[in-house]
């Protein structure tokens, strides 16, 4: 192990070795359950998680079932979603329980997500009242809301209450959150009107209301709100804990930024995915299950490219006076897709982070037209010259000159008209813009290179 620091008493490693992981599976083939959990405990969670993600599938299963050998919740939480769902089915009921008492509320939901049906009632039952309807409450909303990401552990005060009355209930209350940056002032109705940082309650004096020293609360989530519209606010206004109100606008639950952070970097990476028509697919999947996910947009693909080639087969006449042009075509149509996608992966992120509105569209299309003569041009004049020197024929130069720059304009419009179109439509546009972006702009560069070439022909 190497570049090694101290965080909360937890060794963090930065970089795990193959001979390390090599230890840990003879030690899981050797039953040594306390070398393991000794080495655990010695780590950051995070680290121990990422241990266990690099063994085999039959490794972690063995891990799981060796005698004495508990799984830390902290680890357990720390562990990709597809690998949580894989140990779940290792861990006995009783295991799973225990796991979820010793989590924040927000970490608790995430792991019962992953338990089967059959076996989540059983789990549930087995709780302690008061964190089973925290949960049910949760699991009750949808799985994309702000529920399902707040935490219920939070530390609310009274407005009449001093800083005095504050400090001592800090210190004497066992069930408050172990972290906490702010503090939420509530009124008689429970209903959020502030926020005191915990950094500003130390360094005011005892006898001054709470009142005196709140920030007004500027933004509220509703339970029911989109995670990826909470992630814009916390990224627009640079929130750092937000208060989660009910339909009566009571106080329910709070949303810290770690908690953002991760919904933030899901959505990224999801949009990643999608944009490469390959969905919610995860590396421990099976070859049968990619294969699936992957097979729809592939098999749309094989149609699309058939229609491209029709396209072309409609101009079979033309490209046998010339047969250069049948050279010439993939450099028009791969210029147009590559723009084409360029332009189609800022309007999804735009639409995801809610920066493209009805305000800025039409000035947005316009400038993609521009960028779309200005580049037209610069590469027109580029494969021109190019081709004029290869095949020292003028006429196809200006060929493909003036195709490059059609090819260019409609690759830009079409890059960011799809995805809009789709979004209206109430379509996911990272999921299926790809796809139609790349046909048109193949078609419309073979039909526009050749369609030119059959008229100075």
């Amino acid at each position: 192990m190497t570049l090694v620091k101290k965080i909360k008493d937890k060794k963090v490693n930065f970089e795990f070795n193959k001979e390390f992981i090599k230890v840990v599976t003879d030690k899981i083939s050797s039953n040594d359950a306390e070398f393991i959990t000794n080495s655990f405990n010695d780590m950051h969670p995070a680290d121990a998680a990422d241990i266990i993600e690099h063994l085999s599938e039959k490794d972690r299963e063995d891990l799981i079932k060796l005698n004495n050998f508990k799984v830390d919740p902290e680890v357990f939480v720390e562990l990709n979603e597809s690998i949580q769902s894989e140990l779940i089915a290792y861990l006995s009921s009783e295991s799973i329980v225990n796991i979820l008492k010793n989590l924040e509320s927000d970490d608790a939901i995430k792991i019962l997500e992953n338990v089967d049906e059959k076996d989540k009632n059983t789990i549930l039952g087995s709780l302690p009242p008061k964190d089973r309807f925290a949960l049910l409450e949760s699991l009750s909303y949808p799985e994309d809301s702000a529920a399902r990401i707040m935490q219920r552990e939070f530390t609310a005060i009274p407005s009449n209450w001093s800083v005095g009355q504050t400090i001592d209930y800090l210190r004497e209350n066992k069930d408050l959150p172990e972290e906490f940056l702010e503090i939420f002032i509530v009124d008689e109705n429970f209903k959020p009107i502030g926020t005191v940082p915990s950094s500003k309650v130390l360094r005011t004096p005892r006898e001054s209301k709470m009142m005196s020293i709140m920030s007004e609360s500027q933004l509220l989530i509703p339970v029911d709100m989109d995670k990826e519209e909470v992630g814009n606010l916390f990224e627009n206004y640079n929130l750092s804990s937000a208060a989660v109100t009910d339909k009566n606008e009571k106080l329910v639950g709070m949303i810290a930024y770690d908690d953002v952070l991760t919904v933030l970097k899901e959505e990224a990476e999801e949009d990643a995915l999608r944009l490469a028509g390959v969905g919610d697919e995860e590396i421990t999947d099976g070859v049968i299950t990619k294969t699936k996910r992957r097979f729809n947009w592939l098999l749309l693909n094989l149609f699309t490219a058939f229609l491209a080639t029709y396209c072309i087969s409609l101009f079979g006449a033309t490209i046998e006076q010339m047969v250069v042009l049948a050279f010439l075509m993939p450099i028009v149509a791969s210029m147009g897709g590559n723009a084409g996608m360029q332009t189609l992966a800022v309007t999804v992120r735009s639409l995801a982070t809610q920066d493209l509105t009805k305000n800025n569209f039409t000035n947005n299309i316009i400038k993609e037209f521009n960028i779309g003569i200005l580049n037209g041009i610069i590469f027109a004049i580029i494969s021109s010259v190019i081709v004029y020197f290869w095949f020292n024929d003028i006429q196809l130069a200006l060929i493909i000159s003036i195709s490059m720059v059609l090819t260019m304009i409609v690759a830009g419009l079409f890059g960011i008209l799809i995805p809009v179109t789709l979004k209206k439509m109430s379509i996911d546009p990272a999921i299926s813009s790809s796809v139609f972006v790349t046909t048109i702009t193949d078609v419309i560069g073979f039909v526009s290179f050749l369609g030119v070439g059959a008229y100075f022909l």
